[in-house]
């Protein structure tokens, strides 16, 4: 079996949808369609290419190869084709736009040039280049991670009638589709790498090691951390009040947030000045003094350090927007697969999204919206009093979250190719 996975996107980056698209890719390396049941570090049973464009590397991705910034254990194939990088060139809304829509129009064209002499399955995230591909040399797959806009047009019903088979993350994403297309879904929620979460310091060292600007007071502290991008649908915004919330109840607990653009963070800054109630430090903007936060802002890390992040932590923070469809019905958070995996107890806000993986076994549950709730919730799992059923109730996430890793999610996708091929 030979699959084609194709992303129009700079990878490596230190965005999630990288990870995601690589994982995948070396998942699928790693399974023997045979067997799905089989899985090796020693073969590639499923011939993979992954195909992107190739353009400027994102910051802060070294200068190595795409396996080595990603770690990769069973290697794939990788094409890069050329491709004008226009994203960042900044001439205004309108002409961005107009740059955005020639670069995916080059490199869809581009894609369809590189497989008109292949054949097999051409499995992608990008529509516009699903729309160019011949179906008569392939089986066309659609993964889709958030639903279409304008899912009435011509566009997408002329590709929905051309595709094999639909991938979607999220039982929500399902059912929204079926009003508009016909064929086969599978649902198919993100996953995790359970061999990243092997860190041998403990939690002592790791403090010391993040937070030696002030490392007796923090030593102390009990810290919620967050990590991700802080994008208006994540509903990260509400970490401002919770941190509010948390300093009322007690001044040792301390909200600490991983991740965000530059623009993103600027924005969280901006907002926090209108709290004087709050102490905080940007890490990317000055060094933090000696003083006691209630909120400590890092920027983006590299993922290799999700682990010792996630073991530093008393508890891990899953917001998410209860305003915005994508967070309530579609998203499947890698976060939160990684919050599970590492041991970290989870506060999440109740969306229907996070409870088609979370339940009240494995993570405690904060009314949706409510910074209030969310703080009693995240101080509750700090209080000694609860420790053995938060320690619990951690465990019980590290059991489940086995049901969600890349390799079983390959498996899952694998027999849905294979069923339609």
């Amino acid at each position: 079996m030979k699959i084609y996975c194709v992303a129009n996107s700079r990878i490596p980056t230190i965005k999630a949808y990288g990870l995601q698209t690589i994982k995948m890719c070396e998942a699928f390396a790693q399974s023997d369609p045979n067997d799905t049941n089989n899985y090796t570090n020693n073969a590639n049973k499923i011939a993979v290419e992954l195909i992107v464009p190739r353009r400027h590397r994102y910051p802060n991705t070294g200068e190595g190869s795409i396996l080595e910034y990603y770690n990769i254990k069973t290697p794939f194939k990788i094409i890069e084709l050329k491709s004008p990088d226009l994203i960042n060139i900044n001439l205004g809304p309108f002409f961005n736009k107009i740059l955005f829509w020639v670069q995916q129009f080059i490199f869809a064209r581009s894609s369809k040039k590189y497989l008109v002499d292949k054949e097999g399955i051409v499995y992608s995230r990008d529509p516009f280049v699903l729309s160019l591909i011949d179906a008569s040399r392939f089986k066309l797959f659609w993964e889709v991670h958030n639903f279409p806009n304008k899912i009435n047009s011509r566009f997408y019903k002329k590709l929905l009638n051309k595709i094999n088979g639909l991938i979607v993350i999220s039982e929500g994403l399902k059912e929204d589709f079926k009003k508009h297309y016909k064929g086969p879904i599978l649902v198919a929620p993100d996953g995790v790498d359970l061999g990243e979460f092997n860190c041998q310091e403990n939690k002592i060292q790791l403090r010391e090691k993040f937070f030696n600007f002030h490392y007796d007071c923090y030593r102390r502290k009990k810290i919620a951390v967050y990590t991700g991008h802080l994008y208006p649908w994540k509903g990260a915004d509400i970490l401002i009040n919770v941190a509010e919330n948390l300093k009322n109840i007690n001044p040792n607990y301390l909200v600490w947030i991983i991740g965000g653009t530059e623009f993103d963070i600027n924005n969280f800054g901006q907002k926090l000045k209108i709290h004087p109630n709050i102490v905080y430090a940007i890490r990317t903007k000055t060094n933090a003094k000696n003083e006691d936060y209630s909120i400590v802002m890092e920027g983006m890390f590299s993922h290799k350090k999700i682990d010792a992040v996630l073991k530093t932590a008393d508890c891990a923070i899953l917001t998410g927007n209860e305003s915005e469809t994508i967070s309530v019905k579609y998203t499947s958070p890698l976060k939160m697969f990684e919050y599970m995996a590492s041991g970290c107890p989870i506060v999440a806000q109740d969306l229907p999204s996070f409870r088609e993986v979370l339940n009240g076994n494995n993570s405690v549950f904060a009314k949706a919206g409510d910074a209030e709730d969310l703080a009693n919730k995240i101080a509750w799992v700090f209080d000694d009093k609860n420790k053995e059923l938060v320690e619990k109730i951690a465990e019980q996430a590290k059991e489940d979250v086995k049901n969600y890793t890349w390799q079983k999610r390959a498996e899952t996708i694998i027999k849905f190719l294979c069923s339609q091929s």
